[in-house]
């Protein structure tokens, strides 16, 4: 500080020397950057140099951070840290440290960074949720609303067995000809999350639900990218006028359908009557009004429903049915031997069916569709692998590295169902399989995911044997990411069996 004050002091005294201010002011401006960016503390995670005011922003490939952050951990280890211009982030890789800082010490890393550029979208004040008392209400509250909606029970089963029948009617349609699968998809899976959210489905030719399954996809990939990246961490620049509304347009589209839809709900909401997880909220936020209950205060905002309404297991089912493409097995025969044909599937029968439950979990590995996780910021100082990290520094955990990791998968580069295999053919957990993440934040939607996999993979392949179409060039099997990883667009030929 003193530092500081004596430069000014020089800036002051170079009065209308131009020169000698331009050199006065530069240097101040450096001093000021490197004061910003330097580190105090010992025993913190080594890095890339660091560049003045943007950091080691240049060193990550914003299209494949996943892929960047595994390269430098071969150069830095498996705990190292980036500056994203002031902001200190720590990138955490490999099962072991992993599963340290999630699981072990899950409370240590089980804070959220403040995002504002959600707060100017409208989501509501930090919407990811500071870690604390109100967090851990607002978390009980959403867990104990879904199990009331029938999270892991029979009542939603059905819902998806249902969904995954007009999934089927829509493939049927197609009678046989080349189509891209992603779409239909796409719609079934949005549709059971509507239908526990608005107690509400649409019909696949519904103009209005296509444009906002587009609007979904368009908004994730607003989220990539470098210029998104520096208005998180340049939070001053959302304050010119127009910057958040146009670099995140699909978002505030998306947003604003929400809007319709939970306004709709409030002109038919009956306190007495809950139809669905909306209806569930409301009541929860009058209660909140009333002073009855302090719950959600602090964040009651009917904006909180998005989280749950925005899917993501269509991109491991585009998965499932792209593997399956390329890498045909014995999952027909299976479905034969334990479902049949007369009858839907069912979740009791995944307990018989080892080496379908195997490709499933496989294809979530190798998918690795969301490879870097929501990024965590530290509860309170802590040390990781050795380590020294302060309190209130944000934390990326690479999945992907985990479930890639050349230390604990056979070929964690390959399509391999045998990693869930046993001698004996059945099916094994394995620990480092974290598609879900881990820990106090680990994904809500899980239970709804593992059903909604099981069920349509099961469904459709009891219907159809599904292959690529005669002279298609061979799909690609990474992924493109936006936020999360989908599949490069590809065309199925479905034949009824």
């Amino acid at each position: 500080m003193e530092l500081l004050l004596w430069f000014w002091s020089q800036l002051r005294s170079c009065g209308n020397n131009l020169p000698a201010l331009g050199i006065a002011l530069t240097v101040f401006i450096l001093l000021f950057d490197f004061l910003k960016r330097r580190k105090s503390w010992s025993r913190y995670p080594p890095g890339p140099t660091s560049l003045p005011f943007i950091g080691t922003m240049l060193q990550i490939d914003f299209h494949n951070p996943h892929l960047s952050f595994t390269q430098l951990s071969k150069k830095y280890g498996n705990v190292f840290s980036l500056q994203n211009c002031w902001n200190n982030l720590i990138v955490v890789n490999g099962f072991k440290a992993v599963k340290e800082a999630l699981v072990q010490k899950s409370e240590d890393f089980a804070d959220r960074p403040y995002f504002p550029i959600y707060e100017q979208l409208g989501y509501g004040e930090n919407s990811e949720g500071k870690y604390g008392h109100v967090w851990k209400e607002q978390r009980r509250f959403a867990l104990s609303t879904l199990r009331n909606f029938g999270m892991g029970k029979k009542s939603l089963e059905q819902r998806v067995t249902e969904e995954a029948g007009f999934l089927c009617s829509a493939i049927c349609s197609e009678k046989g000809r080349p189509f891209d699968p992603h779409f239909l998809i796409n719609n079934a899976v949005s549709n059971v999350i509507c239908s526990l959210v608005y107690s509400e489905r649409f019909d696949y030719d519904n103009k209005k639900f296509q444009r906002l399954l587009h609007l979904i996809e368009q908004a994730l990939n607003e989220e990539a990218g470098f210029l998104p990246q520096l208005l998180l961490v340049v939070p001053w620049l959302l304050r010119i006028p127009g910057v958040p509304q146009s670099v995140f347009r699909s978002q505030k589209e998306v947003l604003d359908f929400t809007d319709e839809l939970v306004k709709e709900h409030r002109t038919t909401w009956n306190p007495t009557q809950k139809r669905d997880f909306t209806d569930a909220f409301l009541q929860e936020i009058e209660t909140c009004m009333s002073g009855v209950s302090k719950r959600l205060s602090g964040c009651v905002e009917v904006r909180e429903i998005r989280s749950l309404s925005t899917p993501s297991s269509h991109c491991w089912i585009s998965f499932l049915t792209l593997e399956q493409c390329l890498f045909p097995g014995k999952v027909h025969e299976e479905i034969d031997k334990v479902i049949g044909r007369d009858r839907s599937p069912q979740m009791e029968d995944q307990a018989n069916m080892p080496y379908t439950n195997a490709v499933i979990h496989e294809t979530q590995r190798y998918g690795d569709i969301v490879p870097v996780g929501v990024p965590h910021m530290t509860y309170r100082d802590t040390e990781l692998q050795g380590y020294f990290i302060p309190k209130g520094t944000t934390v990326i955990t690479n999945l992907s590295s985990v479930l890639k990791d050349e230390t604990v998968w056979e070929k964690p580069h390959q399509f391999y169902p045998e990693h869930f295999l046993d001698a004996d053919g059945q099916f094994v957990k394995q620990e480092a399989f974290l598609p879900f993440s881990a820990g106090r934040r680990v994904c809500l939607g899980e239970q709804l995911a593992r059903m909604e996999l099981f069920l349509f993979f099961t469904s459709l392949l009891q219907h159809f044997t599904i292959g690529l179409p005669e002279g298609q060039a061979r799909p690609r099997e990474d992924g493109h990411f936006a936020a999360t990883l989908t599949p490069h667009p590809y065309q199925i030929q479905a034949v009824p069996r």
